[in-house]
C-alpha cells in the first residue's frame, strides 16, 4: 500500500510545473512525469538515480544522462518509448517489472539497458517469454544468414563457380529472377500434368490392349509421362550439379522424394528393355513393376517444394509428435476397450456381427473416427449404448490435440513470414550498397551493421506478427 501511495503521489505531480526539493521531472517522448528522489535511490546505479544525485550545474554530466535539459523547468528530456518507461518505473515501487501488451520484448530489453535496470528484476513469466523470443530471433537470424549466403555471388572466384551459383539460384530461388520464376512455374505445371496422367491412365475406357490381352496405358499418356520424366530428370541433375553442398543435397528429404519420383520410370524402362521372355514371365518381376508404377504417386510430394504452406504444415506436424502420440494412445486404449465391450455385449444375439475382439477393432476404429460404414453394427441395446459412448469418446479424443497442432502451425507460419520479410529487406539493402562496401561476410555477426539490421527486421516482424502480452498484466 505504501508503494502504491507513492506511485499515486508521483502521478499527481505529473505536469504540475516546477518540482519540489528531492523531486525530478522527466519528459519521456512527450509524456511528463514527476518522480521522487528517495524512491529512485532504491536503485542507485540506475540512470534515474544518477539524475537525482547529479548537480544541475554540471552540464557535461547531464548531457551524458539525458537527451536535453531545461534549466528553467528543471526538466530532463528523453527521446525514448513512454509505454516502456511506464513498465520500467514499476521496479522502483514494486521491485519487479512486467512487459505490457503492445511492447516488443526485444526493444523492451534495450530500454532496460538504457535506463540501467538489471534484467533480473523481470518477473519469471516475462523471463521465460523473453528467453523464448531471443531464441526465436537467433533462429530466424541464422536462417536469414543461410539465405543471404545462397544469394551472394561476390564470394565466387572463378567463372565456373559463378556459373554454378547462377544455376543454383535459377533452379532453387524462384524469386531471384524472372527466368527462375518461369522455371518454377513450369516445374509446378509438369508435376500437375504428371499427376493427372497417372490418374487418367487408370481409367479402363482410356486404356488399350497389349499383345497379351491385358489393359495398359494409352500410348499418348505414356508419351506425356515420358516428357514429364525427362523434365524431372534434367531438373534433378541440374540441381545436383549446381548444389554447393552435394552431401547435404543428397540427404535432403525433398531431394530423396524427387529421386524416388523418377526412379520407378527408369527401373520399369530397364526391365522392359532388358527383359526376355523368360524374365518377363516371372510373376515376381511383374509384381515389382506394378509396385514401382505405384511409387509414381510420390511425385505429388514435389509440390511441397513450391509451397511454403505445405512446408510449414510439415514442420508443424514434426513439432506436434507429442500431441499426435497422445492422440494415438487415446484412440488405441479406446479401440481396445470398446471393441472388447462390444464383443461381450453382442454375444447374446444369435445374428451377431462381432465374431471376435480383433474383428471388433475395425468397428471401434470406424465408430470412434465418426466414419460409420455400417458394415458391422451392434444389434443389442447394450451394444448400441456402447457404440454411442465410443462415438462421443472418439470425438473428444480427436478434438483434444487439435488446438496445439494448429498453434504450432501458426507459429511456424509466422516464422516463415518473418524470415521472408527479413531476407527480402537485407537483399534489397545489399543491392543498394553493392560496390560501396566490402563483400558480404558469410558469418552473420549480430553486432555488425548487417547483423543489427537483420535483428531489427526480425524483431519488428515478431512485434507485429506474434506478440502476446505478459499473462500477469
Amino acid at each position: 500500500k505504501e508503494s502504491e501511495g507513492e506511485r499515486e503521489r508521483a502521478l499527481e505531480k505529473a505536469g504540475s510545473g516546477l518540482c519540489a526539493e528531492g523531486e525530478i521531472a522527466v519528459n519521456i517522448g512527450g509524456v511528463r512525469v514527476v518522480l521522487f528522489g528517495d524512491v529512485l535511490n532504491r536503485y542507485p546505479e540506475s540512470r534515474l538515480a544518477e539524475l537525482v544525485n547529479c548537480s544541475t550545474q554540471n552540464s557535461e554530466l547531464i548531457s551524458t544522462l539525458c537527451d536535453d535539459f531545461d534549466p528553467g523547468r528543471k526538466e530532463f528530456y528523453f527521446d525514448r518509448d513512454p509505454d516502456a518507461f511506464k513498465c520500467i518505473i514499476d521496479v522502483y515501487y514494486f521491485d519487479e517489472i512486467h512487459i505490457k501488451r503492445g511492447i516488443c520484448p526485444i526493444c523492451f530489453i534495450k530500454e532496460m539497458e538504457f535506463w540501467k535496470i538489471d534484467q533480473n528484476v523481470l518477473d519469471e513469466c516475462c523471463k521465460s517469454y523473453l528467453s523464448e523470443k531471443e531464441e526465436e530471433l537467433k533462429e530466424i537470424a541464422n536462417k536469414v544468414k543461410v539465405i543471404l549466403e545462397d544469394m551472394e555471388v561476390d564470394q565466387c572466384i572463378t567463372r565456373t563457380q559463378r556459373c554454378q551459383r547462377f544455376l543454383w539460384r535459377l533452379m532453387e530461388k524462384p524469386d531471384s529472377s524472372l527466368p527462375a520464376r518461369i522455371i518454377a512455374i513450369a516445374s509446378f505445371l509438369f508435376i500437375l500434368v504428371s499427376a493427372v496422367v497417372m490418374c487418367v491412365g487408370t481409367i479402363p475406357e482410356l486404356q488399350v490392349m497389349d499383345a497379351e490381352g491385358k489393359l495398359v496405358e494409352h500410348p499418348t499418356l505414356e508419351a506425356i509421362e515420358t516428357v514429364c520424366m525427362l523434365w524431372f530428370t534434367t531438373e534433378f541433375f541440374l540441381r545436383l550439379a549446381s548444389s554447393p553442398n552435394k552431401l547435404r543435397f543428397a540427404l535432403s528429404i525433398m531431394n530423396i522424394i524427387d529421386f524416388m519420383a523418377i526412379m520407378p520410370f527408369y527401373v520399369v524402362l530397364a526391365l522392359t528393355y532388358l527383359g526376355t521372355t523368360s524374365i518377363m514371365e516371372l510373376a515376381n518381376v511383374q509384381q515389382a513393376v506394378q509396385a514401382l508404377r505405384i511409387m509414381r504417386i510420390a511425385r505429388i510430394f514435389k509440390l511441397a517444394r513450391h509451397s511454403s504452406g505445405l512446408q510449414t504444415l510439415t514442420y508443424a506436424l514434426k513439432n506436434s509428435l507429442k500431441e499426435l502420440g497422445l492422440l494415438l494412445m487415446y484412440m488405441g486404449v479406446g479401440i481396445f476397450v470398446f471393441s472388447a465391450l462390444a464383443y461381450t455385449m453382442e454375444q447374446s444375439h444369435p445374428e451377431t456381427l462381432f465374431r471376435s475382439i480383433p474383428q471388433s477393432f475395425w468397428w471401434a476404429i470406424i465408430t470412434m473416427t465418426t466414419v460409420g460404414y455400417g458394415d458391422i453394427y451392434p444389434k443389442t441395446t447394450l451394444g448400441k449404448c456402447n457404440a454411442a459412448v465410443s462415438f462421443l469418446c472418439g470425438v473428444i479424443a480427436i478434438a483434444l490435440p487439435i488446438h496445439p497442432i494448429i498453434n504450432n502451425f501458426v507459429i511456424f507460419y509466422n516464422k516463415q513470414k518473418v524470415l521472408e520479410t527479413a531476407a527480402k529487406h537485407e537483399v534489397e539493402l545489399m543491392e543498394l550498397k553493392s560496390g560501396k562496401e566490402t563483400p558480404f561476410n558469410p558469418i552473420l555477426n549480430l553486432g555488425s551493421e548487417l547483423g543489427r539490421k537483420v535483428t531489427k527486421a526480425c524483431s519488428n516482424a515478431i512485434k507485429y506478427n506474434r506478440f502476446n502480452s505478459c499473462p500477469i498484466k
